[in-house]
């Protein structure tokens, strides 16, 4: 396989917030990863109070390290990684924004870049490209999304998003066995771990820093999608994800809903939003009736409920 020329070495931008203990992983599968590239490491730490910046230091001395001096967000520390990249003397070609919690396999990150610019039937063409992701245990990671639409909140509402995923009208998350097995193009896909050509990157500019933390990769892809850069997923590279707090955590739960409805405010009118937020009401309600905290941190959310310390 011949990966894409691209004009300039491939930034590698990784976002921390205290990631210590991640980090060595992550660093230790860069050359395997990225093998074939020509690539440059750039790391934006948004304040991080533990040793995250001296693991980069001393795992990958040439790094290029930004260091915020806040916490603002996960998109504010893209954009910050991606002006230090710009800058670069020798500029820079595509883009891999990784999660410090990816474990890429070998060869992933040229397979993804190979992908980019590929021309699609409609005329478009892929801006941004996706590797299978699988978790800890091996599970494949269900990671391709269609756009948020009312019908799509009132299925998962009713039947979950993994049954009705299977149905491209009911629902957001893409669950059909067939789209994991072929190249496939989707509205948006998880962020974990995402290529994005030089096109890309120009011509939709800076990543939306007033989602704090989800929904700003969605908004991104949408955004991009609207420009003529398609989302692909390229089942050939693969990578491990560790992640999977918003599962658990009550607080992260509630502003991935929360960002969820505000992302489709943005889109859509008032009525339209109105019966969105109680569709995703509807779900989160119909699980915290069944003693799920996150699901009770979510709907405290939607009905604009400050947060108990317990969900915290």
């Amino acid at each position: 396989m011949h990966s894409q020329k691209v004009a300039g070495p491939v930034a590698v931008v990784v976002v921390t917030w205290n990631s210590a203990e991640v980090l060595p992983g992550f660093l230790a599968s860069l050359p395997a990863g990225m093998a074939g590239l020509e690539w440059r490491l750039v790391v934006a730490d948004n304040d991080s109070a533990d040793d995250t910046v001296a693991v980069v230091r001393k795992h990958v001395p040439g790094a290029t390290i930004v260091e915020t001096g806040r916490n603002g967000g996960y998109a504010f520390g893209v954009n910050a990684a991606l002006r230090a990249a710009g800058a670069w003397p020798e500029g820079h070609g595509a883009v891999l924004i990784c999660n410090p919690d990816i474990r890429m396999a070998e060869g992933c990150a040229a397979r993804l870049v190979a992908a980019l610019g590929s021309p699609l039937p409609d005329g478009t063409r892929v801006g941004i490209s996706v590797p299978l992701l699988y978790e800890e245990d091996g599970e494949l990671v269900h990671s391709l999304r269609r756009e948020s639409s009312l019908t799509r909140a009132l299925g998962e509402a009713v039947a979950g998003n993994t049954r009705a995923g299977r149905f491209p009208r009911w629902s957001e998350l893409v669950t059909t066995p067939a789209a994991y097995e072929k190249p496939t193009t989707a509205d948006w896909a998880t962020g974990a771990l995402m290529a994005l050509s030089r096109e890309c990157v120009e011509e939709c500019g800076p990543w939306d820093e007033s989602f704090f933390l989800y929904s700003e990769e969605t908004e991104y892809c949408l955004r991009a999608r609207d420009l003529g850069h398609r989302t692909r997923l390229e089942p050939g590279a693969r990578a491990t994800h560790l992640g999977g707090d918003s599962r658990v955590s009550p607080r992260l739960w509630s502003l991935l809903v929360s960002n969820r409805v505000r992302l489709y405010r943005r889109r859509h009118g008032l009525a339209a939003t109105a019966a969105f937020r109680g569709a995703v009401l509807l779900r989160e309600a119909s699980r915290a009736a069944l003693g799920r905290p996150p699901a009770r941190a979510a709907v405290g959310a939607l009905l604009g409920r400050p947060q108990s310390p317990h969900e915290v």
